[in-house]
This record gives C-alpha cells, sequence and structure tokens, in this order.
C-alpha cells in the first residue's frame, strides 16, 4: 500500500501529459477516516487487479489540503502505517473537470452515491459506485449498497475477492481501525455494527493476527479524533462545524473537544474568534463544549460570542430561556467583553438538540432585527482585558450594536460549510449552501457533541438497532462491461 500510495501523484501526471485515462476513486465531501481509507484501499485493489487497463488508477481525497490536519485520527492511522501524507492527493490538487471535458476521467465513488450540484458534470464519468448508506437514487452504473456500519467493510469484501497477496497488513490495519471506529468498537448497543462488518473484522484479525488489539486500536483512534492539541483556534472550531443562517444573520455552532476554560485560555483567543468570524462571514459563534469525568460522565460547557452586542444579548437570551429541552444554563466569568460563557447542566442537550432552538430564533431575527452592518475589518486587534464579574453572564455594555437592512422575512437554514469553497466568497445569506449540499450523504453520526450512540458515556442498555428496520441489502447492478475499466 505505501509504495502504490507514494507512486501516485507521477502516474497521475505521466498519464495526463499523455492523455492516457484516469480512473478516480473518490470518497464523499466530508472526508473522514471511512471515505479516506476506502478510497485508498479500492483504488490500490483496482489498481493491482485491472492488469487490462491502461489507466492510472488515483485515490482522491474530497477536500482541500489544508483541511487534512482537521482529520486528526486520519492523520494518525496514516502515521502509525508509515504511509506520509504528503503522498497523498486532495481534491484542489486536480481538476477532476478538466478531465472530464478532456475525456479523460473515470470515477468510482466510495462511501456516497451522489455527487453535490457543483459536481453534477461528472456524473456521466461514475462507472461504479460502492455505499453503506440507503440508495436516494439508483446510480446508472454497476452499484454495490448494503447497509454496513462502515464502508469499508464492503471494501473489505472486495478485496479478499481477489488475489490473497493483496491484502498485506498495511492495507488490513486501515480497514481494521476504520471499521472499528464507525462501529464503535463492534458494541452492539450502540446499533452501528451488523454481522458483516463482525465477519471481516474477524477475518482481517485471522489473517493478521499480529494487529492491535480491537480495544487498544479503537481508544487509540477515539483519541486522536478528539485530539485538538496542535490545531490552531480557526482549525479548532472548523473540526466540527455546523452553521445556521438567516437572511440577516448567520451563526457558527462549533463543538469542541477541550473544556472551556482551556479553550478560554488559548492566547489570542480574542483576536481569533474576531477573525474567525469575519473570514467566513459569522455574524456570532456558538461554541459548545463537552469532557467526561472519571465515571465517564459527560460534562457539557458553552460559549457565545459576537462583536454585536445585540446578536450576543439575543443568542444568549433565548439559550437562557429555553425550554424544549432547557439547557440549566449557569453564567461563569468570561475574560472577554465579547463572550458570555455558562456551564450546561442539562447534558443530555447534545448540539443536535439545540440547533433546532437557534433556527426557530433566526426566524425570529430576520423579520425583527432590524439592520446590522458587518463588524469593522480592522477591529480585531483588541488587548485581553480583565476578567469580568462572574455573576453576569453577558455584558450589554460594552458596545453598541451596528445596524443595516434585513428584507424580507428570513427562514434559518442550516449546512455543513463546505472545504472547498474560497471563505473570502462565503455567502453570508446561505442561498447556494443548502442547494449544494443536500444531495450529499448525511456524515456518520459518530460525533460527541451530535449525540452519537455514546453521547452519555458507554452504553448500559441495548437499544434498537437500526439495522433491524432494513434486511441485508445488496444491490450489485453490473454496467454494459463487467470491467472496471471506462468504455
Amino acid at each position: 500500500m505505501e509504495s502504490f500510495v507514494r507512486s501516485r501523484r507521477a502516474a497521475l501526471q505521466e498519464h495526463v501529459q499523455h492523455r492516457q485515462e484516469v480512473h478516480v476513486v473518490l470518497g464523499n465531501e466530508a472526508c473522514d477516516l471511512d471515505s479516506m481509507v476506502s478510497a485508498l484501499a479500492l483504488a490500490y485493489y483496482l489498481a493491482k487487479t485491472s492488469l487490462e487497463s491502461r489507466a492510472a488508477f488515483v485515490p482522491v481525497l474530497n477536500i482541500p489540503r489544508s483541511e487534512f490536519p482537521l482529520r486528526t485520527e486520519s492523520a494518525f492511522l496514516l502515521q502509525e502505517q508509515q504511509i506520509p501524507d504528503s503522498c497523498l492527493i486532495f481534491r484542489d490538487e486536480i481538476d477532476l473537470h478538466a478531465l472530464h471535458r478532456a475525456g479523460l476521467l473515470s470515477l468510482t465513488l466510495v462511501d456516497h452515491h451522489i455527487l453535490p450540484s457543483g459536481d453534477a458534470a461528472l456524473e456521466e464519468a461514475v462507472i461504479e459506485v460502492i455505499d453503506h448508506r440507503p440508495l436516494e437514487r439508483e446510480p446508472r452504473c454497476r452499484v454495490t449498497a448494503e447497509l454496513v456500519g462502515s464502508c469499508a467493510t464492503l471494501v473489505t469484501e472486495r478485496i479478499v475477492q481477489g488475489p490473497a497477496e493483496l491484502l498485506d497488513r498495511q492495507t488490513a490495519a486501515l480497514l481494521l481501525g476504520t471499521i472499528l471506529l464507525d462501529c464503535v468498537n463492534m458494541t452492539p448497543e450502540a446499533g452501528k455494527v451488523t454481522p458483516k462488518d463482525s465477519q471481516y473484522v474477524a477475518l482481517l484479525e485471522s489473517k493478521f493476527p499480529d494487529l492491535p488489539a480491537r480495544s487498544i486500536l479503537f481508544e487509540a483512534l477515539q483519541t486522536a479524533k478528539f485530539d485538538v492539541s496542535g490545531l490552531t483556534t480557526d482549525q479548532m472550531l472548523r473540526k466540527d462545524l455546523k452553521a445556521l443562517s438567516s437572511d440577516g444573520l448567520v451563526l457558527a455552532i462549533s463543538a469542541v473537544y477541550v473544556t472551556l476554560e482551556a479553550f478560554l485560555q488559548r492566547p489570542g483567543l480574542q483576536q481569533d474568534l474576531c477573525a474567525f468570524c469575519q473570514r467566513y462571514g459569522y455574524g456570532g459563534l456558538v461554541a459548545m463544549t463537552i469532557s467526561f469525568n472519571e465515571r465517564n460522565e459527560p460534562f457539557r460547557q458553552l460559549a457565545v460570542y459576537s462583536q454585536h452586542a445585540a446578536v450576543r444579548t439575543a443568542v444568549c437570551g433565548v439559550l437562557e430561556r429555553a425550554n424544549n429541552p432547557p439547557l440549566d444554563l449557569s453564567p461563569l466569568g468570561s475574560l472577554y467583553p465579547n463572550l458570555c460563557a455558562y456551564h450546561q447542566g442539562n447534558t443530555v442537550a447534545s448540539r443536535k438538540k439545540v440547533l433546532p432552538i437557534l433556527k426557530d430564533f433566526l426566524r425570529e431575527w430576520g423579520t425583527a432585527a432590524g439592520t446590522m452592518h458587518p463588524a469593522d475589518k480592522d477591529s480585531c486587534g483588541m488587548t485581553r482585558p480583565e476578567p469580568k464579574d462572574s455573576s453576569a453572564g453577558c455584558d450589554e455594555s460594552d458596545e453598541n450594536p451596528e445596524d443595516s437592512d434585513v428584507a424580507g422575512e428570513a427562514g434559518a437554514l442550516e449546512y455543513e460549510p463546505r472545504g472547498r469553497r474560497d471563505p473570502g466568497r462565503c455567502p453570508r445569506h446561505g442561498d447556494a449552501l443548502l442547494e449544494d449540499d443536500a444531495p450529499l450523504p448525511p456524515t456518520p453520526m459518530n460525533s460527541l457533541v451530535d449525540e452519537c450512540p455514546l453521547d452519555r458515556g458507554l452504553p448500559k442498555l441495548s437499544v434498537e438497532a437500526i439495522f433491524e428496520k432494513f434486511s441485508h441489502i445488496t444491490v450489485v447492478r453490473p454496467s454494459a462491461s463487467s470491467s472496471p475499466e471506462k468504455k
């Protein structure tokens, strides 16, 4: 696997220069560990088994290279397997549309089956799909779709059908770690694992008995996933980010995987928060933190930041008054005049449950808030203020709200900011983002802030697995040619 990955850039350049076919294996835009490993492993398999094809098989990570440090679990697993990320090819390093226009592109999609609208022109280049989610529509190509816990399980199944020597230890370790993380260490109570996931985990372990024990590998990946020690504030906020938009305001809601105290003590935080909101066009930020005590019980805190006192006061007020669910907020002291900090007593209220509260707020804001201008571009150079009195959650006296026009009735739109989008061009009204992201299959539910099955710690009671509603679905529809080559 390592030598294959190292050779892909040169192979791509050579085929482009000689106008030869390039077969790209592409994961989804979330580019989590499952998408990355599935793309790498399947491209490796196709390159070794498609002996009659003259195409260059190239795995492409569907994010810009600058976004890769945010995928800490992916970076960790590659480093453990001595596969340098410098050899990977990212979406901003290959022009798929130009290759398609030149008639050189073939596409295999893994971990998704519908391209976003910005890539709609590439649909006709798709010759195969491997996905582990229900099909929203049937692709007109060869399809392998089955409701399993991890797409890597289906890729493993494909690989073991080939020559035995193709499955080396590096590839097996990548696949095993991915399935374990997606299936929450094969815990039935989490409702993710299926018999097929268990079957191929056992097969990988039997072929390579020296691989790390399940619990050790899972804990290492889980720790890496929530390790933000090497990230900048900007990266930390973007690592697990959702945004809500109305006609007059865009709010960022970030999951932060450190305690609020540690987050607030980051050097230059005031300037970083100001720059973050200005860079991506956010009028305010809600940072939700989660940590666990020695009994594995969650501990939640949150902070509300905005340079606009009107926005900050309104968001704080709606969260403090929330009753569906109640957040049970207790104000904490804040080192910064533009930031309000809280302890969240209701630890069950994850971000997934807070988002509807903020959506409702934005609908009302769009019709009643008046107008608001963006903050001045040079207003981020603030000095660190003295600590404020902890008796108040938010101080309204530090700044007068600035006004601008808000037209019409607002509807709150939710989107996940896309990595390839130029931050300088990020729209403030969420108009195109919802349309662009709607076809994208949902990101696997593995964020503790987005209410994963371990949201309250390790499960103690079994819950009905989602797969009980479905029988195993395996769809294999060969195209006109059973070969993976583009004709």
